[in-house]
């Protein structure tokens, strides 16, 4: 959007909100402005003086509006009353709605005062909150519009270098590519204390930069903090069945069962390394029956894919497992 309209934006809200008696509608054309040029300061502005002027009205509406403008209002507001920790976690949910704005280009968000007061806790959980949808972030263009985050994360993380909490942020950077800031906040992370989470966070980048062998060093590492964490020996028996060692898989597995012997997901990648590895038609039959609890599918028909590779399975079986896959 032009500087042209972007003040017209900003005249028509005002006169909205002061002539039509609408500050809600006045508050969605201001936030139709900023995601048109986030950068822009003059519908910030706007929206302060309407939020000195309005406050009652404004908070009563907005906190019983749900919709996407209203939350990005309220991050501005709670920012301007020097609410950071609601603010970012606030920007952190529109965002990860929207990630196709640079939301992160708000001029209140690059400030010293926000920087300088947010905690690490509640940017992590903002940066969680990004990625709610799933939305592909790998991609340049979704690396600059990230870019104000990315300061963010460097700055707080710097200020209040707190594990779980950095361990959490790594994952913003590691969706959009920025492997080295990931593994940068793992570093920092570990120089306070060396917490399973930080493991987790630097093994799952590994894994997706494709380096099974470094992925499978640490989650071995996380092992050896919380060696009672079920979902850890599955996690490192499903990096052990991406290396083709199936043999290492089930005996990862059949650890995780001693601490949670019902888990799901273990009993049917149990049952799926097996099949792959002795061919027992016995152990598909049970990944079959159990392949409707799992919630994944992807990693549902991953580990039927795995299954139905093993020797010498009958034709028939294999072929009802298969049709398991495709529904």
């Amino acid at each position: 959007m032009s500087n042209q309209s972007v003040a017209a934006g900003v005249s028509l809200a005002g006169v909205m909100a002061h002539c039509g008696g609408s500050p809600v509608g006045a508050v969605e054309l201001l936030v139709g402005a900023i995601a048109s040029a986030p950068a822009a300061p003059e519908p910030y502005a706007a929206l302060a003086e309407l939020w000195q002027d309005r406050r009652s009205e404004l908070k009563e509406s907005l906190e019983e509006d749900g919709s996407l403008s209203a939350v990005l209002a309220q991050a501005y507001f709670l920012f301007l009353d020097g609410d950071m920790d609601d603010a970012v976690m606030a920007l952190g949910s529109v965002t990860g709605v929207r990630p196709n704005v640079a939301w992160g280009a708000a001029p209140w968000f690059g400030d010293a005062r926000f920087l300088g007061a947010v905690s690490a806790e509640a940017l992590a959980e903002a940066c969680l909150r990004t990625l709610d949808y799933g939305h592909d972030l790998d991609t340049d263009e979704m690396r600059k519009r990230f870019a104000p985050w990315f300061h963010a994360v460097d700055v707080v993380s710097e200020r209040n270098p707190v594990p779980e909490s950095l361990a959490a942020m790594a994952r913003l950077p590691r969706a959009c590519g920025r492997y080295e800031l990931s593994f940068a906040l793992c570093d920092r992370a570990d120089a306070v204390d060396r917490v399973m989470w930080t493991a987790v966070a630097r093994a799952t980048t590994w894994r997706v930069m494709g380096d099974r062998d470094q992925a499978a060093a640490a989650f071995e590492c996380a092992l050896l903090l919380d060696s009672d964490n079920w979902s850890l020996y599955l996690d490192l028996a499903d990096v052990r069945a991406e290396q083709g060692n199936f043999a290492a898989a089930v005996s990862l597995v059949e650890q995780g069962l001693e601490y949670e012997p019902h888990e799901v997901s273990l009993r049917a990648a149990g049952a799926a390394y097996r099949t792959r590895l002795s061919g027992s038609s016995d152990d598909l039959r049970a990944l079959i029956a159990l392949a409707p609890e799992l919630p994944n599918t992807t990693y549902r028909n991953l580990l039927i894919d795995y299954a139905c590779a093993g020797p010498k399975l009958p034709r028939r079986l294999v072929a009802k497992a298969h049709r398991i896959r495709k529904n």
